[in-house]
Parts: structure tokens; C-alpha cells; sequence
């Protein structure tokens, strides 16, 4: 059964019986397509430029988010993007703004800016303009993989038969709070995912899901765009690991997890001997590499000696994923 997730505005929370979907839980508009969003969509996002420092030409990636309002928060990222010239451990500076008779105006301790028609200028504070960033779409370079040879295809939008309570929405793309069928020990696994564009939520409620590798390692799936990068927003292992790096994009963008994953191994007595571990790319760079788990993660299945399902977690908001395979080791 197919449904056309298009704007979600609720006083609270609403279910969809006719498709046994629970929709965005807290009364913030859930826009699932770009079309609908709403003036602020176009204007959040990532931009990149560079500006005039010391007489050089220095690069700059800033992220701008939709706080709802027609407020929006900017991030500078000197030497660029984040994976894409910026690192962590590195400075960012921020300021945040509203939109007025078209134009955002931010105004920072070293600079200020304006947004209009996808551009940023940059003004020393002393009123110089000292650089201009257009606006990018960045595309993670494993987007649309192939699965390789031996690789079993989980869900290619024609079917979700191969997993449990998998429903196909909108344009023929997975929703979130399904499991497979079939149980998995050591594994690579290739996901899409795309969560909703909420600018008046915050934190956990701003299309929340999550990856669980075996159902018992989690691997956050939010729109944590622009934030630091905690364990328990995009691309972190809920409460054991921060991602290397945020690698988030913005929301009602098609993302990628590209996950190596080896189980725990156990004894004959059945005592656990080594931990799991797991090395992860997110959009095309990686963000967990060989990382241990010594434990599993709230909210699914118990560390066993045994192969588990690949669950994704449902948390009332319309995430939906496409393109899921799986090659075993």
C-alpha cells in the first residue's frame, strides 16, 4: 500500500489506520516533500565560497538551519565543509538570524552575512564585503549503489516482503519500524535513508530513527544537520561512540550508511570472547572505523550468540529508507 507523505501539520499525535502508521509525535508541520516546505527549505542548506582574510583568499563552508520562525542558525566552517576540508578539533563560529523582506541577515563576534537567491556575502565588521559562498548539493559518492556479486537485495521499492512489518510509502521507499526477516551475523551492508524536514522541532524529534545493526548496536539516524555530532544524533552509536566527524546533510536529502559489521564471538560455554565491531562510512566518508562495541544499545534485542535481524527503528516520525543490501562474510 503506497501513500503520499506530502505536509504533516498535527495538533497531536495522529494515526493513519488505513496504513497502520503513526505519524510525527509532537504537533511541530512534518514536510516529506521538498515542494511543500515552505520558503525556509530552499534557503537552509550548505554553501560554500571563500572569503578575504590577511589579503588571502581563505575557503569556507557554512551550513544554514531552519529553526522555524523564519528563524535560522549559521555555521562557519573554515577551510570547508564538514569532511571536505573541515575536521573536528577544528574552530567553527555561529550566529543565528531571520528571514525579512527576503533576505537572511546573521550577525557574528568576526563577521556578518546575508542570505538571498542561494548566495551569502560576507562583510567584515567593519562593513567590507570580504567574500560570497553559493549553495551546493553535495551527493554521497555510494547513492544508488549496485549490490555486488552474491549480495542478497533487502528492498529495492518494488517489495517489502523480505521484511517484517514493511510498508512501501510515498514514491516507493521503505518506512521506518521494520525488521527482516532474515537473521544476520557477520555482514556488509549498504542503506539509504532520508528523514522529514521538521524546523520547529528540536533534538530526538527531529525525524528520529535508527539503523540497528543484528537489533542490537544502533547507528542514529536524525536530522542532526549543523550540530556537533553526539553519540546519539546522526551517525553515532547511541551511547558508545560519536561519529569522527558530522556528516549530515540536510534534511530531504538521500543519505548513505555503508556498514562493515562483525558480530561478537562466544565460546562453547557460551562467554563472550571479543566484542563486536563495526567501521562506517556515512555520505562517503568514514565516521566509525573498526570500532568495538563492547555492549549493545537500548531499545532492541540483547547481545547473543546468535545471528539477529536488521531492524530499523520506528519512532513516530516518516523516515523512509531504499536501495538496502547485504553482503555476508
Amino acid at each position: 500500500m503506497k501513500l503520499n507523505l506530502t505536509r504533516i501539520a498535527l495538533a497531536g499525535l495522529i494515526s493513519l489506520a488505513t496504513v497502520g502508521y503513526a505519524t510525527a509525535a509532537d504537533d511541530t508541520p512534518t514536510y516529506t516533500n521538498p515542494k511543500e516546505a515552505g520558503e525556509a527549505y530552499p534557503i537552509q542548506g550548505e554553501y560554500v565560497g571563500t572569503v578575504t582574510m590577511d589579503g588571502q583568499d581563505v575557503p569556507l563552508g557554512v551550513q544554514v538551519i531552519a529553526l522555524g520562525e523564519g528563524k535560522f542558525r549559521g555555521v562557519g566552517y573554515p577551510g570547508g565543509l564538514p569532511g571536505d576540508g573541515w575536521s573536528r578539533g577544528m574552530e567553527t563560529h555561529s550566529a543565528e538570524g531571520k528571514l525579512e523582506d527576503g533576505v537572511v541577515t546573521m550577525e557574528g563576534d568576526h563577521a556578518k552575512i546575508t542570505i538571498a537567491n542561494g548566495v551569502i556575502s560576507v562583510f567584515s565588521t567593519a562593513g567590507d564585503k570580504i567574500g560570497s559562498l553559493k549553495k551546493t548539493v553535495r551527493k554521497s559518492p555510494t547513492l544508488g549503489a549496485k549490490p555486488p556479486t552474491g549480495a542478497t537485495v533487502l528492498f529495492d521499492g518494488a517489495s517489502a516482503d523480505a521484511f517484517e512489518n514493511g510498508k512501501i510509502v510515498q514514491d516507493g521507499f521503505l518506512l521506518a519500524d521494520c525488521y527482516t526477516k532474515e537473521k544476520l551475523g557477520d555482514h556488509t551492508l549498504h542503506i539509504e535513508f532520508m528523514t522529514p524536514f521538521k524546523p520547529d522541532a528540536r533534538g530526538q524529534a527531529r525525524g528520529n530513527s535508527g539503523v540497528y545493526m543484528q537489533g542490537r548496536y544502533e547507528l542514529q539516524v536524525l536530522d542532526s544537520f549543523g550540530l556537533e555530532g553526539e553519540n546519539n544524533e546522526c551517525g553515532g552509536i547511541y551511547q558508545i561512540s560519536k561519529p569522527k566527524v558530522n556528516m549530515c546533510f540536510p534534511p530531504l536529502t538521500w543519505q548513505t550508511y555503508d556498514i562493515d559489521f562483525t558480530a561478537a564471538k562466544y565460546n562453547e560455554a557460551g562467554e563472550k570472547t571479543t566484542n563486536a565491531r563495526v567501521t562506517i562510512k556515512q555520505n562517503g566518508v568514514v565516521i566509525h572505523d573498526d570500532l568495538e562495541l563492547p555492549k549493545h544499545t537500548p531499545g532492541r534485542e540483547q547481545e547473543a550468540n546468535s545471528p539477529a535481524a536488521l531492524y530499523l527503528q520506528g519512532h513516530g516520525n516518516p523516515v523512509v529508507y531504499k536501495n538496502i543490501w547485504v553482503l555476508k562474510k
